[in-house]
């Protein structure tokens, strides 16, 4: 039976630049890179080498902790650069990619005509097994495991997110087609969540096998944590697997059309962006010709992979995260303002009623990376609760990660959250804790205490 959830607690931050509902497919970029970096928890072994000529679906590497989990080439071409960092950690493979794109041909067949086992397997074959995550941890699943239920997101709550009932209007057969793939990972529930006001696009509100579930309210109620505790909450040694909207699409496409084609629609946004809209194109792209294409103003800007609360700063020749359906574009704050709070603030925002701003709650912002001060003590306020929605005490379980108490986090709820959740708790805490490198850090700790 579906349910009705409303998300009281939380926070919608209205940003100038949202991208408008039009769609340029993009001329295949010069290089694409995958960023091991991108994959938490994963420790690469290379398969290729520079000078390598490989198709779309090649194996770059594996996970050493597990060598059935492999990332492939999103394109064919030629692998033209493997960057490496400190203690010769590869941080880029990069790819020269050819003009027309040449694919691994992999066996297509309905997956209701296969068992487990063989759906399974096609996904590790093919590269996109990576697509499904679990909670707790936020790794890429362990196809040997049974997940009690997994959750699909159909909406994302986040500053100038990605209209996903846009982007996936008219793909019900690749979607469809996911799912049925999908349903055969677990005997539980696939959870399908869905914004009740606008109604979803039919390729959601029709989709067979999963359980709708609404969802209203703002900001994060859009993300997969916050679904999972009030649906189908996580308890230790519990696993529920999650994947994107695009990502089912592509599993769908590889069953249908029997080839990994990792093509996927992007929104480029922000206030620094004179012309923000949607782009097709490929994982790992050079974002160079899509962010000239919109228009760069001219300032000291900051280029994000993904949103303003979780995304990853990336240069202005870098790189499409492997996860990220956005790139925001924002100014730098490196302007000092002399004793600016005691200025009505009509232009400012703010989640209390310090500045005058508040007289016009539906007035969107340009926003600068400013944090306007720095670490404090950590004291409680009662700010993080009112954009937490989880029965969950944020300050309390940040505290037990810092002193690495692990039977406190287990009470507190660390197998409930990621990063992710904890995005307002930093961006309205007035003590300028760093509160998602703090649940990173909670959950690495974890991991390794019970791995």
């Amino acid at each position: 039976m579906s349910e009705y959830i409303k998300i009281k607690r939380g926070l919608n931050l209205k940003l100038m630049g949202e991208a408008a509902k039009s769609v340029l497919d993009m001329p295949l970029a010069d290089i694409y890179a995958i960023k091991p970096m991108d994959f938490i928890g994963l420790i690469p072994k290379l398969l290729v080498k520079q000078g390598d000529n490989i198709q779309a679906g090649t194996p770059l590497f594996y996970d050493k902790n597990n060598e059935a989990i492999t990332i492939c080439s999103p394109v064919s071409g030629e692998v033209v650069e493997i960057l490496r960092g400190n203690k010769r950690a590869i941080i880029e493979i990069k790819i020269l990619a050819d003009r027309d794109i040449r694919h691994i041909p992999f066996h297509k067949s309905h997956p209701s005509q296969l068992s487990r086992e063989e759906v399974v397997a096609m996904l590790l074959k093919s590269g996109v097994w990576p697509f499904i995550r679990q909670r707790p941890y936020g790794v890429i699943a362990n196809p040997d495991e049974n997940p009690k239920s997994i959750f699909i997101s159909a909406f994302d709550s986040s500053p100038l997110a990605p209209d996903n009932d846009f982007i996936m209007s008219g793909r019900e057969i690749d979607f469809q087609t996911g799912l049925d793939a999908i349903k055969k990972l677990t005997d539980g529930k696939i959870h399908l969540n869905v914004r009740p006001n606008p109604s979803p696009a039919s390729v959601f509100s029709n989709a067979k096998a999963v359980q709708i579930n609404k969802i209203s309210g703002p900001h994060p109620a859009g993300n997969v944590g916050v679904q999972i505790h009030h649906i189908d909450p996580i308890n230790k040694g519990e696993l529920v697997w999650y994947i994107a909207p695009q990502d089912v699409m592509i599993i769908g496409k590889l069953f249908n059309e029997g080839e990994f084609d990792a093509t996927r629609t992007i929104a480029l946004t922000g206030s620094q962006i004179n012309k923000p809209k949607y782009y097709k194109t490929i994982i790992g792209c050079s974002i160079k010709n899509i962010i000239a294409d919109g228009g760069l103003k001219k300032a000291d800007n900051r280029i994000i992979s993904g949103n303003i609360l979780t995304g990853t700063q990336i240069p202005a020749d870098g790189y499409l995260g492997f996860y990220d359906s956005q790139i925001t574009v924002i100014p730098e704050g490196h302007e000092f303002e002399f004793m600016g709070w005691l200025t009505p603030g009509f232009n400012k925002f703010s989640m209390s009623r310090t500045f005058f701003s508040w007289l016009t709650p539906d007035k969107k912002y340009d926003l600068n990376t400013n944090l306007h001060g720095e670490e404090r003590p950590f004291v409680m306020t009662g700010q993080y609760e009112k954009v937490f929605p989880m029965d969950i005490y944020p300050v309390q379980l940040l505290k037990s990660i810092l002193i690495e108490d692990v039977d406190m986090m287990e009470k507190l709820g660390i197998y409930e959250v990621l990063e992710e959740d904890f995005a307002l708790c930093e961006l309205v805490c007035t003590s300028k804790i760093k509160s998602q490198s703090i649940v990173r850090q909670g959950l690495d700790i974890v991991r390794k205490e019970f791995k």
